[in-house]
């Protein structure tokens, strides 16, 4: 395909998040923090490898024995061939290498074939087409997920050029706007662009930090969601977070955008991870006339900071000072 067809093919709706990959050491950890706390389900594939399942997908969170305590790799899945193809030849029109993954790759992602490009801050994006489904029963605490043609959930990630991470996925996938919200969290005067790629409200979030030169967030992304079935499975996972001794970020709140009800949790490589339910979603009804909004606050209630402290702060700080010595990753001018 050449690029100036795949320029103008529109694959808006034909992308979505599938799974994320995690560099740690804390393999215990994550497995009290996935299956006990928040109540996902458990493969322990090796002592080095551990994933997760929401769904029939064999895999929506592999754990690999790593030092990073970092996202590596965000995996999006694609309708079909067709679509691969555009997005490769984006790729290779904005001059972004590209590398196919290993057989031992894709069979321990549970997809058939994939294709990793540079992404943002560092992490790879992999794009595939088939996910490796599974008969065997969810053996979970939870009633069940929200995934389906909408994917996994959504990330949001900070940055100092929001704007570059913004024309990357729309470059690319097609991103819609969504709407903005203007608010100052944790002392941080931020600027937060919500773009979705299919009828999920977002995909991904992007948190520009102004007044700031570098960025507090030691991770690649700030957090990762998952969208529960039954309110009373999020309330649950809500206590179960704080019996089992991990640290719980944000109270339950209600977001002003797309409404979710949820709670912040940090997980055991520094990250949040967002536990929600009950988001508004983007019907090909609205699609036709939805524009953007700008919100001046992120929460219409809830959503309280729980146990910063003066410790917390300063490593926010030692994490900014080490970010502004190794710069932020650029990204290509699309």
């Amino acid at each position: 395909m050449t690029s100036g067809a795949a320029r103008h093919t529109d694959i808006f709706g034909a992308v979505s998040l599938g799974y994320a990959v995690v560099a740690s050491q804390r393999l215990t950890d994550w497995r009290r923090f996935g299956a006990d706390a928040l109540g996902l389900h458990v493969d322990e594939l090796t002592t080095d490898t551990t994933r997760f399942r929401l769904d029939d997908h064999a895999c929506r969170l592999l754990i690999q024995r790593g030092p990073s305590e970092d996202v590596t790799a965000l995996g999006w899945q694609v309708d079909d061939q067709a679509t691969v193809d555009v997005l490769l030849a984006r790729v290779a029109d904005a001059g972004l290498p590209v590398t196919e993954g290993s057989d031992e790759e894709c069979a321990v992602r549970g997809v058939e074939r994939l294709w990793r490009v540079p992404g943002p801050k560092g992490t790879a994006t992999e794009i595939y087409t088939r996910a490796t489904t599974s008969e065997s029963p969810l053996r979970m605490l939870q009633d069940g997920f929200v995934t389906g043609a909408a994917g996994l959930g959504h990330v949001a990630i900070t940055a100092q050029r929001p704007e570059q991470i913004r024309a990357y996925y729309a470059s690319i996938f097609d991103a819609r706007l969504s709407d903005w919200v203007h608010e100052r969290i944790a002392g941080l005067p931020l600027r937060i662009r919500f773009l979705r790629v299919n009828e999920r409200h977002h995909s991904v979030a992007i948190a520009g930090i102004h007044g700031l030169g570098v960025d507090p967030i030691r991770t690649a992304i700030q957090h990762l969601n998952t969208q529960v079935t039954t309110l009373d499975g999020m309330l649950a996972a809500y206590e179960r977070v704080i019996d089992h001794g991990f640290r719980m970020q944000w109270s339950v709140g209600q977001h002003t955008n797309d409404r979710e009800l949820s709670f912040y949790c940090v997980t055991p490589s520094g990250f949040e991870w967002e536990l929600g339910w009950n988001p508004i979603v983007v019907t090909p009804e609205q699609e036709l006339t939805w524009a953007p909004r700008t919100y001046d606050s992120i929460s219409i209630w809830g959503h309280t900071p729980i146990g910063e402290n003066v410790v917390t702060r300063l490593n926010n700080i030692r994490y900014a000072v080490r970010a502004a010595r190794r710069g932020e990753p650029a990204l290509p001018a699309f």
